[in-house]
């Protein structure tokens, strides 16, 4: 029986990008192009290829989750999880149903399903044609590198999603053709990714970096990089557990390996060292204490917030005796790149600095996650600030990552050019559209990755590219490789340096500008316990990677959801009393305030596949504990 599926039933791929930042985007398209014409001229084959980086990273946009059969968006991954609240909406959205335990294959958005299958087409008809293609022999090989690595980010986000899904290989189908619908399994699509990459390096024609026009191509380290997440949750419990596979009969094979195996953490930690120790490429954490944007002034950890605006922070090449070549970029792996825009503000910014909030509002839960500024967590009587935290002043003797992550009452930010303008977020006399329960339910907005010079109110237009990869992550990824298969105290040298899981956190914590401390631990523990450094890099990958599209996924393969994503969330409500002075922050009264209780069911370990996908074959098993709905 023939079966017609938006699964691979998918014409050329058509989509005209524009760039403003100069990137390899600006190429020229080839909407409305036969295949004989794009694969008979070097600048249209380029040009097809181009459009097959437009969706790299599309499953993080903080806006991907629209309504059920609307066109609207509201929210990303971030308002699925515990790090925020969605925008209360009368449609139904993958976010909402994702926090209220109410997912299933009718509403969940099918969005991965339909784009990277269509990528995936576009990969193999490019890798079918470019031989015809006249151009140079090198440029063709780095074409065809660049386009396996491509295929295997799009299996990879499928898999990540679903577990094991149709791996098709270089089948190109015509309407004639019986469309493969079988799941292959987890295994199999891991060693599939895996390979893709592997054909790419072993051509030996990747450059270590990209950089300049090319930023955001595939490179050496890119696929070293997507080898180490991948591998990384390979050896994770959800999929490699000791224990026994996670699912039903017919589904655990589709979704973790039918035995376990510690060797698979040795494979991420490989993956990640290699990029550690690249001699050419020079990836590094890009520490700068100083706001170089505003004069200089002295700022701990302005570095966090420069990585996410990579490319307004390229010529900011020095700090004291540091060098980065790259600006900026110099932590940058791989990038989703995007034309100048101000939807990131529109998205995150209060309504006073006219952002929307479809993005959704962070939660007071992860805000409290993040330590004192001496590395101790807020409820620790031994840190030397313990008596300094006030709920009132959020931001007072804290981590300064969070000052970039969240924004609180009383709190300078842009608004219609006006750089001193003040977010009040407090209820009583005065109170603004900020205020929590009118502006938020929680009493605060995201700040992650907007920028200070710019509002949803305003007419400059940020950069709005942004990371996928960056070194951050792969010092992250080698820490709990190295924790788990080697134990907390295991050290190497590479090049000199002495590299454990104890560095990778103290490189991350002093660029975020936390103290070393008189110990030079940054407030982590001595000597702790493979379960206790377990959950500093839990808590570390938390706070550093909040809101670029890792929480989701990582609750999910530690298998720790049914708690994180079990629980009532929280907000953060201010009062001012009648005649106080708004300015100062003692004049408050505060309490945290429930937001939301979030419910985890089981099947909720991974998407479940579009209902549209699933009735039109027997032959594609749905994940499990996901009951049929009928709409």
């Amino acid at each position: 029986m023939k079966i017609k599926s938006s699964l691979l039933w998918l014409s050329l791929l058509g989509l005209g990008v524009a760039s403003c930042d100069g990137s390899f985007l600006d190429q020229t398209a080839t909407n409305d192009l036969n295949e004989a014409v794009v694969f008979g001229d070097s600048t249209y084959a380029s040009g097809f290829l181009t459009q097959i980086y437009t969706d790299v990273g599309f499953d993080t946009d903080g806006d991907r989750f629209g309504g059920h059969n609307t066109g609207s968006s509201n929210g990303g991954l971030q308002v699925a999880c515990d790090e925020a609240e969605f925008r209360p909406s009368s449609s139904i959205t993958t976010g909402m149903a994702f926090a209220t335990g109410t997912v299933n294959p009718v509403i969940v958005t099918d969005d991965v399903w339909k784009t990277c299958y269509r990528q995936i087409r576009a990969c193999n008809t490019f890798l079918s044609k470019i031989d015809k293609t006249p151009m140079m022999e090198s440029t063709r090989k780095q074409y065809i590198a660049e386009c396996h690595v491509l295929r295997a980010w799009y299996y990879y986000m499928l898999v990540r999603h679903y577990g094991g899904v149709p791996v098709i290989g270089d089948t190109l189908y015509t309407a004639d053709d019986k469309v493969k619908a079988e799941r292959d399994t987890y295994e199999y699509c891991i060693n599939y990714i895996v390979n893709e990459v592997q054909t790419a390096l072993n051509m030996k024609v990747l450059r270590p970096r990209t950089s300049g026009s090319t930023n955001g191509r595939v490179n050496e380290a890119v696929c070293l990089g997507l080898l180490s997440r991948v591998y990384l949750d390979a050896a994770s419990p959800l999929h490699n557990n000791p224990e026994g596979q996670w699912g039903t009969p017919e589904t655990k094979d589709l979704l973790g390996y039918p035995t376990y195996d510690k060797e698979r953490w040795l494979k991420s930690l490989t993956a990640s060292r290699s990029i550690m120790t690249m001699t050419t490429g020079d990836y590094r954490i890009y520490e700068v204490h100083a706001d170089k944007d505003n004069g200089n002034a002295d700022e701990l950890g302005w570095g966090y917030y420069a990585v996410q605006i990579a490319a307004d922070f390229a010529d900011v090449t020095a700090y004291g005796d540091f060098k980065y070549p790259y600006g900026a970029y110099q932590e940058i792996i791989f990038q989703k790149k995007e034309p100048e825009g101000i939807r990131v503000c529109d998205l995150y910014c209060p309504p006073s600095c006219g952002g929307d909030k479809y993005g959704g509002y962070i939660y007071w839960d992860l805000c409290e996650a993040f330590p004192m500024i001496d590395g101790k967590a807020i409820d620790d009587p031994t840190g030397k600030y313990y008596a300094g935290y006030d709920p009132r002043a959020p931001k007072q003797y804290r981590d300064p990552r969070l000052g970039n992550v969240a924004t609180f009452n009383n709190q300078q930010q842009m608004s219609g050019g006006d750089k001193t303008h003040m977010v009040f977020t407090y209820i009583g006399d005065g109170q603004t559209d900020d205020a929590i329960y009118s502006g938020s339910p929680t009493g605060l907005y995201i700040k992650k990755m907007v920028h200070r010079n710019c509002a949803g109110n305003y007419f400059v237009e940020p950069p709005m590219s942004r990371p996928l990869i960056r070194f951050a992550e792969i010092l992250l990824n080698y820490a709990e490789a190295a924790n788990e298969y080697y134990g907390p105290d295991w050290s190497e040298n590479l090049g000199g340096v002495e590299m454990n899981p104890y560095e990778c956190l103290k490189l991350i914590r002093r660029r975020a500008g936390i103290e070393a401390g008189e110990d030079g631990m940054y407030g982590l523990k001595a000597n702790m316990t493979q379960e206790e450094m377990r959950k500093a890099i839990q808590l570390e990958r938390r706070l550093e990677l909040c809101f670029e599209g890792f929480r989701f996924f990582d609750v999910r393969r530690w298998m720790i959801a049914e708690e994180t994503d079990n629980q009532m969330m929280h907000g953060l409500e201010l009062t001012l009393p009648s005649g106080a002075n708004k300015a100062n922050n003692a004049s408050y009264t505060w309490r945290i305030v429930d937001v939301r209780k979030h419910v985890f069911r089981s099947s909720m370990y991974f998407f479940p596949i579009p209902y549209n996908e699933t009735v039109k074959t027997p032959d594609l098993i749905q994940n499990p504990y996901y009951e049929t709905v009928v709409e």
